[in-house]
């Protein structure tokens, strides 16, 4: 049913309110919903050359404010997840090449496999019923305890590091399959090649044509893709951040798409695409570094 007074409704089917028409004009013209979709693109593009990101429709404060606000969390979770996906993927590609289709390989692989179908807020999931709620091993959730104030330096990094240890399983068990079976195949590859038989040929040790010559070659393609992992350090994942109700950028962009809050997406996708720009120039300082071939003049 409806009860209406003065214009104004409230559906219980729907659960929306609908407002008389001159308060709706009066918010469209606050939001600035009355001007036409071209003069508003141009308004929004002049504030960001001024880097304004604009204000956001549920806090009432500057968008880069509360994204900035939640940066250190997204950066702590970003930056280890990518040193220790490289940490752990390079050696282990490294040892499921040179031990191709032996038992350590194909264990490996099972294992790596398994983890890659799995997705990470369904892990993560998983993780904190077995390991959280009944084992009681792991905090339920959150980036740190209520008393993180009060610990010591060291107490401060114990807590931080057992809140961070289910939420780290989950950020790289998707990447830690792609990076390690891109090891192993282009480590393979650069086995096989001419370059590597030729020096082997010349009296070169097998363990130096292979772990000074073909490792390093086999390193291009993965620095190619270490620029693209920028952006996810800061955005992260809005899955694994609203599982673990980590309050990063990625529960930010999550709970901001939920509310409608079109100034803090927006300054999101601005952010991300300048990650993305930046991201791409690191992958070429990268393999300019890595492939001896490559040289910015």
């Amino acid at each position: 049913g409806q009860t209406g007074g003065q214009g104004m409704s409230i559906s219980s089917r729907s659960g929306h309110l609908n407002l008389p028409e001159d308060q709706m004009l009066i918010l469209k013209r606050y939001y600035g919903f009355d001007k036409p979709i071209p003069i508003r693109y141009a308004h929004w593009l002049r504030n960001l050359l001024r880097l304004d990101l604009g204000d956001s429709y549920r806090f009432s404060v500057p968008a880069w404010q509360i994204i900035k606000s939640r940066l250190p969390v997204s950066i702590f979770y970003g930056i280890i997840t990518t040193i220790l996906t490289y940490v752990i993927c390079v050696p282990l590609g490294m040892v499921k090449a040179i031990r191709h289709r032996t038992i350590v390989d194909n264990a490996t692989s099972v294992v790596i496999f398994l983890g890659y179908a799995i997705p990470g807020y369904a892990l993560g999931a998983l993780l904190l019923v077995l390991f959280a709620v009944k084992r009681d091993w792991f905090p339920l959730g959150g980036f740190h305890s209520a008393d993180f104030s009060g610990l010591s330096f060291w107490g401060k990094a114990k807590d931080l590091g057992h809140h961070a240890v289910l939420p780290l399983l989950c950020y790289m068990i998707g990447s830690l399959a792609v990076m390690t079976l891109l090891m192993k195949n282009s480590l393979m590859e650069n086995m096989g090649a001419d370059y590597v038989r030729t020096a082997l040929a010349r009296g070169l040790t097998w363990k130096r044509a292979v772990f000074v010559h073909a490792f390093r070659n086999s390193l291009i393609p993965l620095a190619t893709s270490f620029g693209n992992n920028i952006s996810l350090i800061l955005t992260g994942s809005i899955l694994i951040e609203r599982v673990f109700n980590i309050h990063g950028v990625g529960l930010l962009v999550f709970d901001s798409i939920k509310a409608r809050d079109y100034p803090v997406v927006m300054a999101m996708i601005v952010i991300g695409s300048v990650l993305l720009m930046v991201g791409n120039l690191l992958s070429d300082l990268c393999v300019a570094v890595v492939d001896p071939r490559v040289r910015f003049e």
